[in-house]
């Protein structure tokens, strides 16, 4: 039996990836969404609220929330009180003690709460991992630069304070976290602000991960080819992650991950949570965010445009 699901937030990573993902899979069925005007999603009924939804549209039993991450705490709360389980989109909130607070009242009410981290389901991470079992990591280095206009075009929300390059940075730290062993201590975090934004737009930080270095480099201003790249040095070889995770080679060789695109994993997980239901709410990357803006030094560039 399918389950109704609708989509709350009608951006471009509901259109681009919730959607399609959905409907390819036959575990859930979009039956409404809660959008704005300006962004309606096409085929199904769009309400303002989600109290509206659910009047009109009773059957509706879970929501993924793709809204930018201010204000979703109160939609998290709403959806709670509707008896909904969720899959909340990262940024999880505007605030760590939001997140930790929600996820707690999920849990009360007996709801499923699945903190998404899409590139934790991209389809090297599993592979990565067990190809690191039993190994000495020497050294971790990230590479992740994009270009903001083009993956948030006219998106002022990026802009506000704690996001930035930590949108896509969270990407590559929800990976990191995943696959190397340890506890990951932040050291240094160099972060550079453009004069008339709030966010930063670039970060460079270290941590230590027992007795290796992670370093990672984090642009969101890159023009020309994007790179989205994890480089581990072993004692048993050199492991990468590249776009996104989704490929994995070792010692120059690609190896075959497969290439099912990371948002089916994701519903599939998310359906399997609701049919046990359990949550899966590790706010761990969102973590080492706030631990880079508490620690992090900041440096003034010219303005974007």
């Amino acid at each position: 039996m399918t389950v109704a699901i609708a989509i709350v937030g009608g951006g471009k990573i509901a259109r681009d990836q919730h959607v399609p993902a959905i409907a390819a899979l036959g575990d859930f069925t979009l039956a409404a969404a809660v959008t704005t005007a300006r962004s309606p999603l096409l085929g199904v009924p769009n309400f303002r609220t989600i109290a509206e939804m659910m009047a009109a549209v009773p059957q509706v039993r879970a929501v993924a929330l793709c809204t930018p991450p201010r204000g979703r705490y109160a939609l998290v709360m709403q959806a709670i009180a509707h008896r909904l389980d969720i899959l909340n989109e990262k940024p999880p909130a505007a605030t760590l003690s939001e997140a930790v607070d929600f996820a707690a009242r999920a849990k009360e009410a007996g709801m499923v709460l699945y903190q998404t981290w899409h590139s934790r389901d991209a389809a090297g991470v599993e592979p990565a991992a067990r190809w690191l079992a039993g190994k000495a990591i020497r050294s971790v280095h990230v590479t992740w630069k994009e270009d903001v206009r083009v993956w948030h075009p006219g998106q002022e929300w990026i802009w506000e304070p704690g996001i930035g390059i930590f949108d896509p940075g969270i990407n590559a730290i929800s990976v990191i976290t995943r696959i190397l062993p340890g506890i990951l201590a932040l050291e240094r975090a160099d972060l550079c602000f453009p004069a008339n934004k709030a966010a930063p737009i670039a970060a460079s930080l270290a941590w230590a991960c027992g007795d290796f270095p992670v370093t990672a480099e984090f642009d969101f201003d890159q023009k020309g080819p994007q790179t989205w790249d994890i480089d581990i040095e072993t004692d048993g070889g050199a492991l990468k992650l590249s776009l996104g995770a989704s490929k994995m080679a070792v010692d120059g060789k690609a190896v075959d991950v497969g290439e099912e695109p990371e948002y089916f994993h994701l519903y599939r997980r998310f359906a399997a949570l609701v049919r046990a239901r359990a949550s899966d709410a590790d706010f761990t990357p969102f973590a080492h965010v706030a631990d880079a803006f508490m620690l992090g030094r900041r440096s003034v560039i010219g303005p974007f445009a």
